[in-house]
Formats: C-alpha cells, structure tokens, sequence
C-alpha cells in the first residue's frame, strides 16, 4: 500500500487506532442484535466506544455525538476523552451505533462509526433532519445539486458516469416523506434501493464501488450528514446538505450552534474538511460492510478506514478473541 504522509500534530498510526474503536463499539453491539432491546445495544455501543476512545493518546472534544450534556450522560456533546497528555487535540464526530433499532431487529444497515480531525474540521449541527444528496468520486464538480429536479441530477450523473438513467441505482430512505421523490425517480427511469434505517450507511455507500450505489437523496439526521461528508471527504466524494428546521425551537437550536443562515445549503468541505480520519465498522450487514460474525470464543468483524490527506482506503477484517463476558483480549 502506498505510504501515508505524516501531518504535523496527528499520527498517520492514529487511523488505524480509530478502526479499534468502532470494531469495540460494534462487538459490543453484536451482542444485542435481533433481541428487540434497541436501548440495550445501544447503550452497549455507547460504553464500549468511550472506553475505546478514553484509551487513546488524544485530546479529543467531541462535536457531533449523542446529544447535548443536559440530555445524555456519555458521548455527549463538548465531552472530553482520551489520554489526553501530549496528544494531538482533535474534534470528534461520531455514532456509536447507527441504527440502533436496525440493529435489535437483526436488520440490515447497523454500523458504529468515528471520524477526527483537527480542531474545527466538522460543522456543529442541532437536532435536526437535514436534506442530502451524495455521490462518490471521479465525478466532475458540482455534477449534482440540491437545487435541481430530481431527473435533472440523474440525467447529469448518467451523462458523467457515461451510462444511461436506467443503469443508475439510487438509495432512499423508506418513509413516507419520500414518497415523491421515490416517484419522480422512478419516472426519470433509474432504479432505486430502499432501506428501512441506516441513511449514513447509505450515503457513504456511494464511495465504494462494490455497494453498486450510485446517488443518495432525501433526508435524514443532521448529524449523520456531517459524518457521512466527513467519510466522503477523504476519498474525494461529493455531498450537500440544507437542515430542514420547521420550527422556532429548532432555529434556536440552530442558532447554539452558531447557524444564522437558515436556508444555507452546505457544500461538502462546509461539513467537513482538514487532515479527516474515519472508520467504521459493520453491525449487521449492509450495502457497505458485512456485520460481526460471532463463534464461541471470538468474533470476526469487518471494517473500512479512511484517511483525507492520502485518499487512502483500507478494507480491514479482524479476528477477535472474546472472553466469556465479550470482552476483547490482546488487542
């Protein structure tokens, strides 16, 4: 593989260190899966990735996490974890468990996911929902917008991928708020893949040519939507967003996190920018990873690992020795 530059302040070791985290946070999430206990595993996944974090050499703040400090008592937002003592100080975006329902069902899409990067590299964002829309890499910029009909970004992402509107498959969340769009899609002749949670997996599916995703559209979280340009950003993808704020608390949540301009529709690097590591790892299986295979005594995990400053991309599946109670030896 190629070498990583190294950047002043961050150790290119540090991604691969990121990937220890969300394989924690997954296996610790495996073990609730299909059990109809959506809290469980989540909180399961929550533990397991502070600890993770709290045993690496940084200084991390977290910016985009469970939710405010008054409303949840770990992995909120402005906690400080990690070994902190002349380590990088680095900002935190991240999901523990994405899809925590998928996830007690035993359905598709449930990842654990981190992304660092210096300070200030990822927008805040409140509460919200955000509308989206994504590609992968090797496309011509501003190939798709938020601004354009539904079958105008189709027609211009076909002309690009040199193919025609029928071979293109778009992901969409399934709700009924997407029901339109699911049409007008549809109308315009492309195929589209619904899925029931998961709207991260799915954007950041775009990235990877194995998924067989070509666009996402709709809406989704906020949050989701910075980490998912946050992945895009390291492999040269492109993302918008707008937050769909409906009312006057959601505005004043907006405007604790410093947004003024309530309409603005963001730009990838708006998102997500700088020297961005990021990882994830597969719960249960998706368009993007394959989820944790459990066996007496251990578990085998999938994840990927990306790094901005290289492009670099690495596949990594792990074998995992387990004790009795699910904790992780030698690693």
């Amino acid at each position: 593989m190629t070498d990583i530059p190294s950047v002043p302040g961050i150790d290119r070791n540090l991604a691969l260190e990121a990937v220890r985290v969300t394989e924690a946070a997954a296996l610790a999430a495996s073990r609730e899966t299909g059990r109809g206990d959506e809290r469980s595993a989540d909180q399961a996944a929550m533990k397991a990735m502070r600890a993770a974090l709290n045993s690496l050499l940084i200084d991390g703040t977290i910016v985009i996490g469970e939710g405010e400090a008054d409303a949840c008592d770990m992995l909120y937002i402005g906690e400080k974890v990690g070994e902190s003592r002349g380590g990088p100080a680095l900002d935190i975006a991240l999901d523990p468990l994405e899809g925590a329902t998928i996830c007690a069902k035993g359905a598709q899409n449930a990842v654990a996911v981190v992304a660092m990067a210096e300070r200030g590299s990822f927008l805040s964002v409140p509460a919200v929902y955000m509308e989206k829309i994504a590609v992968g890499p090797n496309l011509p910029p501003g190939v798709v917008d938020l601004e354009d009909k539904p079958e105008t970004n189709l027609r211009n992402l076909a002309k690009a991928k040199d193919t025609d509107i029928q071979d293109l498959l778009i992901c969409i969340l399934d709700r009924p708020r997407h029901e339109d769009l699911i049409a007008k899609v549809r109308e315009a002749g492309a195929r589209v893949m619904l899925i029931n949670d998961g709207d991260l997996s799915g954007a950041i599916a775009t990235a990877h040519p194995d998924s067989g995703v070509d666009m996402y559209m709709g809406s989704g979280g906020a949050s989701e939507g910075v980490l998912a340009a946050a992945a895009l950003a390291c492999v040269g993808g492109q993302m918008q967003g707008r937050l769909l704020l409906r009312s006057e608390d959601q505005r004043t949540l907006a405007r604790r996190c410093g947004i003024t301009d309530f309409s603005r529709r963001y730009e990838l690097a708006d998102m997500a920018r700088g020297d961005i590591m990021f990882a994830a790892t597969g719960v249960t299986d998706g368009a993007l990873l394959r989820g944790v295979r459990r066996f007496r005594g251990g578990a085998v995990t999938h994840s990927i690992v990306l790094r901005a400053s290289s492009g670099t991309v690495r596949s990594i599946e792990a074998q995992h020795r387990l004790g009795h109670f699910g904790e992780i030896f030698g690693d």
